[in-house]
């Protein structure tokens, strides 16, 4: 659906995954020799997978972000006999939780949690590609509400703001910056020989339930698919953006989520695929779109996004200056996120139940 849930935080912090479960580990075997605050003397709650500070995280809240994240595989039967995988999923997962949870709690002290208004209109963009059916089918393949996806994008809108003020209002590129990134890297800033930015839309005539477009559109015969190319080719000429029209409708798995962008092309590569599509291409002008065609694969149409003529790429170039300052505001954002969740770690109260648990039955085994 396009929603940037809060467990899509596990790829940031996978790296510091093992280090992790270690310390919980070793914990939980050194926990009848050491008297911590939160103590082993007591069991453990049955229902609390981990605390954060005051806060808990139920094994509830913990199976039903499972279930999100891997849909309906959590029913099949060869997922449940590898107990050792799940346990690696959901330890890994509760440790994204946690981390959420630490942010989230620092966005309520900052009075940064987002407003109704705010996570209505977030809401009402993600749900407005579908149709109110599209839109539940959706919702029931994730295994959410509606409250469900309202409770997370508060969440993620909150953290977001948080992110916002404590990191990426405090990133200052400076001039110095960009031209010692262009001098270091000037290689890559030259182009061997012209190239053509292209997107396309392709509809394929073959049953396939694994369609990827937003509107889960699939043609699944001949006629069908040359219909909906000329209809797609018609909504483009007629002004629809058509990066848009790509996410919705493209059969192509690998570029329908990203608009259709098949990225820059040599005009050599264009030769080797088909001499015909490089005459096509080459008559078009950035902005334009090309024919239906058909291929083996089904029919496609192109757009011509811009062209680029071989040589190098000069620091006085917008385009060029708007890259290298994209690259390193990326680079100082992933560093100081880094940097930000180990601070955060460093103050919190977290205990980790489930790692414990998973521990000790181990070693009943």
């Amino acid at each position: 659906m396009g929603a940037h849930t809060g467990i899509g935080q596990s790829a940031r912090i996978h790296g510091f995954m093992k280090r992790r479960v270690q310390f919980s580990v070793f914990g939980a075997l050194l926990c009848p020799f050491l008297l911590a605050p939160w103590g082993c003397k007591n069991a453990p709650p049955t229902d609390v997978a981990a605390k954060v500070n005051s806060r808990s995280i139920t094994y509830a809240d913990l199976e039903k972000q499972y279930k999100f994240q891997i849909g309906n595989m959590a029913d099949k039967p060869a997922e449940k006999t590898n107990d050792e995988q799940v346990s690696y999923q959901k330890l890994e997962l509760l440790r994204t939780l946690i981390d959420g949870e630490m942010m989230l709690q620092r966005a309520e002290k900052l009075n940064l949690m987002a407003t109704d208004s705010e996570v209505d209109a977030k809401f009402n963009e993600l749900k407005a590609p579908y149709t109110q059916e599209e839109f539940q089918k959706q919702m029931q393949a994730r295994n959410m509400t509606v409250e469900d996806l309202k409770t997370q994008l508060r969440k993620d809108l909150s953290i977001q703001k948080l992110f916002n003020k404590e990191i990426t209002s405090k990133i200052n590129i400076v001039e110095k910056e960009v031209t010692d990134f262009y001098n270091t890297n000037k290689g890559n800033f030259h182009l061997p020989e012209p190239q053509v930015h292209l997107a396309q839309i392709l509809v394929t005539p073959r049953p396939d339930p694994n369609v990827k477009n937003l509107k889960g559109d699939k043609a699944t015969n001949d006629e069908q698919a040359r219909k909906k190319i000329l209809l797609l080719e018609a909504r483009a000429r007629g002004g629809e953006d058509f990066a848009m029209l790509a996410q919705n409708f493209s059969e192509d798995p690998n570029t329908a989520a990203n608009g259709g962008d098949l990225g820059f092309i040599g005009e050599s590569s264009l030769d080797k695929a088909n001499p015909d599509l490089r005459r096509m291409v080459m008559s078009l002008n950035a902005g334009q779109i090309s024919k239906p065609m058909k291929s083996e694969e089904g029919y496609r149409i192109l757009k011509v996004i811009s062209k680029e003529p071989a040589g190098q790429r000069e620091l006085n170039d917008p385009r060029v200056q708007q890259s290298i300052r994209d690259q390193l505001i990326n680079r100082k954002d992933q560093l100081l996120r880094a940097v930000y969740y180990e601070v955060a770690r460093n103050e919190a109260k977290v205990v980790n139940y489930y790692a414990a648990k998973v521990i000790d039955n181990w070693g009943k085994k």
